[in-house]
């Protein structure tokens, strides 16, 4: 039950900001299998090549630029009985719970390089497809549940934790289930490795509000920046000087530094609600399925630029990612088992995430939004303009290294040419990226104060 009540400005139970970050984790028990291990999975057990694997990823996530907008305006115009975004929680989390477990079939990897090929474009396109069914009306709940800027903040530290706990118990988690399905044994310097960027997490997202009045909503996220740009200057040093396995504790007390830094690009979601906002004061429209749809597009354009940049790169130099000492277990029935348990743990999740949330700021236009009003909306919103491009550069930042990751721990085994481009992968081009990030987020011009009057203007005006 709610706590307060006040025109728009709602305060929510726990039971209610839990629910709704429980979606988060329902997704990421996808999204980062897709994003660590797919690339591994494609290479190390169906024996793709990696180009080809790099511009698959690439391929879809330029068809998700032109999907994601067709679903947002279709959510838009839209209201379902079950509710306006909560509904495609069910209506997209069964279709995509089955599409997770039929991507990595274990009959695949005996089948032609051909088929493999076929397979493996469709499987993964149908998959991401649908999962931007689910991920984008379920960003819109969140500016459905509330106008209070602080709420708002809460909501968005509760999905970040939840987020979290999925990346961790994934990028942590697969290897180690692929080892017990295979009886084999476990790698923890890896894992931990691997997973350990994702500590800062917990401290810090449950102390957004404490720590944002301390150091102000820009202060804090070049507080961030600065913290997670040292970790890799640190990591990258000890990379290029001495012996990594000889530095482990200082390797990981680095890695969680830039966890720190690259915690950012989860902050950024509390800013999408204030472009909604933005633009709700300005059109009197609401367009949080639209503007969400774009944020995808935006996130996902890092991931894909990164999927496709470091393999292509990395087997340029004659750096192979299928056969490299590090490579995975490569039992097709151990993938398929692992996700499979990963799929169904997120679609119960999903629905505590449907009786968990209730949305009452949910508006449907008087007539359709049309494309050319998207993109309109688009090259008047500045705002808009700004957060999709910080989204882009902070999460091409998190996943340039996601595949590579794995190598670091044992870099004094590779090759000089190696070295150094496992080093650029992990350390010097995110370093690079989250300077950039800083600058684009010095040119954000919503402050908190801005939008409180934002805020009472609409609800004055609703009231007339």
């Amino acid at each position: 039950m709610e706590i307060k009540e006040k025109a728009g400005f709602y305060r929510l139970s726990w039971l209610q900001r839990i629910g709704f970050g429980s979606g988060d984790l329902a997704q990421n028990l996808i999204f980062q299998t897709v994003a660590c291990y797919l690339m591994l999975y494609l290479t190390t057990v169906l024996k793709i090549n990696p180009a080809f694997v790099g511009g698959l990823i690439l391929s879809v996530r330029l068809i998700d630029c032109f999907w994601s907008p067709v679903v947002g305006r279709y959510i838009d115009n839209r209201n379902p009985k079950l509710g306006k975004y909560r509904a495609y929680l069910l209506y997209g989390g069964i279709p995509l719970t089955v599409a997770a477990c039929l991507l990595m079939l274990p009959h695949a990897a005996t089948w032609s390089m051909g088929l493999k090929l076929v397979y493996a474009t469709v499987s993964y396109t149908v998959l991401s497809m649908i999962y931007s069914v689910v991920n984008i009306p379920y960003g819109s709940i969140m500016a459905s549940m509330t106008r209070d800027n602080d709420e708002v903040l809460i909501l968005t530290s509760t999905r970040m934790v939840c987020a979290n706990i999925g990346q961790i118990i994934v990028q942590a988690g697969f290897p180690i289930g692929l080892a017990i399905v295979v009886h084999t044994a476990i790698d923890w310097n890896q894992a931990t490795f691997m997973a350990i960027g994702t500590i800062p997490a917990f401290i810090i997202l449950p102390s957004l509000p404490i720590l944002k009045k301390w150091f102000g909503k820009k202060g804090l996220y070049y507080l961030l920046l600065s913290i997670g740009f040292i970790g890799f200057a640190i990591l990258f040093s000890i990379g290029k000087f001495f012996d990594v396995e000889s530095c482990n504790t200082i390797v990981q007390a680095a890695k969680v530094m830039t966890g720190v830094g690259l915690l950012v690009g989860s902050l950024m979601w509390a800013l999408v609600p204030e472009v909604i906002t933005e633009a709700e004061y300005r059109t009197g429209n609401r367009p949080a399925a639209t503007v969400n749809a774009l944020a995808g597009v935006a996130f996902k354009a890092g991931f894909s630029i990164a999927g496709w940049i470091t393999p292509l790169v990395m087997g340029m130099i004659g750096f192979n990612l299928a056969s490299e000492q590090s490579a995975l277990p490569t039992e097709p029935i151990a993938w398929f088992t692992v996700t499979c348990i990963f799929a169904i743990v997120g679609f119960v999740l999903l629905l505590l995430c449907f009786f968990s949330c209730k949305e009452r700021i949910a508006t449907t236009p008087k007539k359709p939004v049309t494309y050319s009003e998207m993109f309109a909306e688009f090259k008047a919103n500045k705002c808009l303009q700004l957060v999709l491009s910080i989204f882009v550069v902070v999460f091409l930042a998190s996943f340039i290294s996601a595949p590579v990751n794995a190598y670091y721990t044992k870099l004094n085994e590779y090759q000089a040419t190696a070295q150094n481009a496992i080093l650029w992968f992990t350390c010097i081009i995110p370093a690079v990226l989250l300077i950039v990030v800083g600058c684009l987020i010095y040119k954000y011009p919503l402050t908190d104060e801005r939008l409180d009057e934002i805020n009472k203007e609409i609800e004055e005006r609703s009231q007339h």
